[in-house]
């Protein structure tokens, strides 16, 4: 009797330990993509891989996000997209392209290479485009936007 009771006990862990395990591993492979007019994403203007990546908190484990605001750097920016380049100025390829959702925050967690640096374009919802000049080599969009430089904006 003994014996069945540790088995039991000892099966019932290794099932909480797999359902726990298996709920985090979720989080990895859950698809998210914003879309034009969704209105489910949160927290402007903040870093969203504090959240969304590996062991944190965030469902997703985002490969590109970040916030767009209007030309006053502080209404959001709503339904445009952010188009990835090989070259500036919207040059060479388009690898990747993003809709900005509802509350002007754009995230995915599809694969992104950023092999060799991308140039980010924003698209805003009237098809008015503004180039960065600099390649990025990552997708956490705020840890410098709104950290070391300006908000992301377009007119």
């Amino acid at each position: 009797m003994k014996l069945h009771f540790i088995l039991v006990y000892f099966f019932v862990c290794i099932a909480l330990v797999i359902a726990s395990c298996s709920h985090y591993e979720l989080y990895k492979h859950e698809k998210k993509v914003s879309k034009n007019g969704e209105d489910e994403s949160h927290n402007n203007g903040m870093n969203c891989m504090n959240c969304h990546l590996s062991g944190g908190k965030g469902e997703g484990w985002f490969n590109l996000a970040g916030s767009v605001y209007k030309a006053n750097k502080i209404s959001q920016n709503p339904d445009g997209k952010i188009h990835l380049y090989t070259s500036p100025n919207g040059q060479g390829s388009l690898k990747y392209s993003i809709d900005v959702d509802g509350k002007g925050n754009f995230y995915t967690t599809e694969p992104i290479d950023f092999d060799g640096g991308l140039y980010p374009v924003h698209e805003n919802n009237k098809g008015v485009k503004k180039y960065m000049a600099s390649p990025i080599v990552s997708g956490q969009c705020q840890s410098c936007h709104n950290a070391t430089t300006d908000n992301i904006w377009n007119d």
